[in-house]
């Protein structure tokens, strides 16, 4: 795979992983803490994000660009305000 295509892939996953995290990020920040929907809402969103990265044929090595995305999101969803 050459290096266009790699790249791609890295800034489609790391935006898929971001905008996941948003609404869950959003939802986790109006639930009680450490409650059993704030747990679902922070781990919820792992799964896709793995198969994401199994089915790109990504290297294990970018799984700490998407755990910094996953924060980003969360973060930011949680400080969403509608």
């Amino acid at each position: 795979m050459d290096f266009d295509a790699r790249l791609a892939l890295i800034i489609g996953l790391f935006s898929l992983t971001f905008m996941l995290n948003l609404p869950f990020g959003y939802l986790r920040a109006k639930t009680k803490k450490l409650s059993l929907k704030w747990f679902l809402c922070i781990h919820l969103p792992i799964p896709i994000v793995f198969l994401g990265r199994f089915f790109s044929h990504l290297d294990f090595r970018y799984i700490p660009l998407l755990v910094l995305a996953a924060l980003i999101g969360q973060i930011w969803g949680g400080k969403l305000e509608f």
